[in-house]
C-alpha cells in the first residue's frame, strides 16, 4: 500500500512561518509583513484565512496576539505622534 504524505504549498509555508513569528515575537502585522516581504493583507489572509484550514490551533493563538494588538494600536499612534512631535520640537529648540 502506497503512503501519501501531505507537502505544504509555499503559500502554506509561508502562513505557517508568519504564524510563528507573531507568536514568538509578539509581533504586529506591519512587523511580520516587513519581516517575511509581503503586504500587511496578505499577513493577515495568512493568519486568519489559510492558518485556519492548516493548523485551527496555531491560528488561534496567533489571533489572540493579533486581537491584542488591534485592540492597543489607538494607544500605539498617539505615543507615535506624540514622540514626532517632541522630535520636531527638539529641532527646532
Amino acid at each position: 500500500m502506497q503512503e501519501y504524505s501531505y507537502r505544504r504549498t509555499p503559500i502554506e509555508e509561508r502562513a505557517v512561518m508568519v504564524a510563528e513569528y507573531i507568536i514568538g515575537h509578539n509581533a504586529t502585522v506591519r512587523q511580520a509583513a516587513g519581516q517575511f516581504g509581503v503586504s500587511k493583507s496578505t499577513v493577515h489572509k495568512d493568519v486568519t484565512e489559510r492558518l485556519l484550514r492548516i493548523n485551527p490551533a496555531l491560528a488561534a493563538q496567533a489571533r489572540k496576539i493579533l486581537d491584542i494588538n488591534k485592540s492597543e494600536r489607538h494607544i500605539r499612534g498617539g505615543m507615535a505622534t506624540k514622540d514626532k512631535y517632541l522630535r520636531e520640537r527638539h529641532q527646532l529648540n
